[in-house]
């Protein structure tokens, strides 16, 4: 097979080139795919694409009109692929639904005990000789209540990593998993008794906007929100406003509604037009990382092998499980 690679990164190409066939050819871009530079897909039957590729209606046109019959998506999300032209377009797309929930579950609680124990201005401080205590305080997790937002199988990890902490937890799904020990409650009711909301559910019209100036009311003062699954599950402008009027009383983000473009990219040097992002990051009681919850060896090393192995499905006719 000959395959085109979009938004290619050095830690993407290491597993890739390890466990793909002798046989088969890997072409790969760093630039991300877009309605600029779909014309490079010429000449290849499938495309690797990632989160903040811009797969439009344009882009799919493009693609099959140049000879791609296959998508496959190194991620488990697809919200920035227009599904609707895909399927008109008779444009397979498979996508990697699991490569290590522990790799996001874990990062998530990372987030939360570095902001409820600020430890990123320990560390700045420290860096300077400034062994003061002093603005460091922080609280248990013992005792304190979580809500939980999705209970898949990230969800479900991060639950069981909560529990550890002896945490009460309570959970909304609207599709409860029987088998998982946890107490289902509406949103709302996650809202109005949650001290931590942690999010690990997908993208879609009805969870767009899940935390938006109306929700934000109904929370707990001081409440504590975590977000690694997908940046537009936050209004990002509800948020800023609800830490500005200290209702919200910190938020670890490893994603953001408007990160395409921005994160998985050096901006140093940069002067970022996102007002809201930039006043984000400058406050004190926010903790950004960039969209790296799934970054791990073990992560990587899946969506590599079950990538390659929808490619490989896709080539031999077989069934495509992670058909999206």
């Amino acid at each position: 097979m000959k395959i085109a690679f979009f938004d290619t990164k050095k830690y993407d190409k290491k597993w890739f080139e390890q466990l793909k066939r002798a046989e088969d050819e890997i072409v790969y871009f760093e630039s991300r795919l877009n309605s600029r530079n779909y014309y490079l897909v010429k000449g290849f039957e499938v495309v690797i694409a990632f989160v903040n590729d811009e797969i439009d209606s344009k882009v799919i046109n493009g693609m099959v009109d140049l000879g791609v019959k296959l998508l496959a998506m190194r991620s488990a999300g697809y919200n920035n692929v227009d599904i609707k032209s895909a399927n008109e377009k008779g444009l397979k797309i498979v996508r990697v639904p699991a490569y290590s929930p522990y790799a996001v579950a874990e990062h998530a609680m990372a987030l939360l005990l570095a902001s409820v124990r600020k430890i990123n201005h320990s560390y700045v401080r420290t860096r300077e000789f400034n062994f003061s205590l002093n603005g460091l305080v922080g609280f248990d997790l013992h005792g304190k209540t979580i809500g939980v937002v999705g209970t898949g199988k990230i969800g479900s990890v991060f639950i069981d990593i909560c529990k550890g902490f002896q945490m009460k937890v309570l959970a909304f799904d609207p599709y409860p998993n029987k088998n998982l020990d946890v107490e289902y409650v509406d949103f709302e009711t996650i809202c109005r008794k949650s001290d931590i909301i942690s999010f690990h559910c997908p993208l879609t019209k009805d969870t767009r906007h899940m935390v938006n100036e109306d929700t934000i009311k109904l929370m707990k003062d001081g409440v504590v929100i975590v977000n690694t699954s997908r940046g537009a599950l936050v209004d990002a402008e509800a948020l800023l406003q609800g830490i500005r009027s200290r209702k919200v009383g910190s938020a670890a983000l490893d994603v953001y509604e408007e990160e395409a473009g921005l994160f998985f990219e050096d901006q140093s040097e940069a002067v970022l037009d996102d007002d809201t992002l930039m006043l984000l990051i400058s406050m004190p009681n926010v903790i950004v990382t960039s969209h790296q919850a799934f970054l791990t060896e073990e992560a990587l090393k899946n969506i590599a092998q079950t990538t390659l192995d929808n490619i490989k499905a896709y080539e031999n006719g077989e069934k495509l499980i992670n058909l999206v």
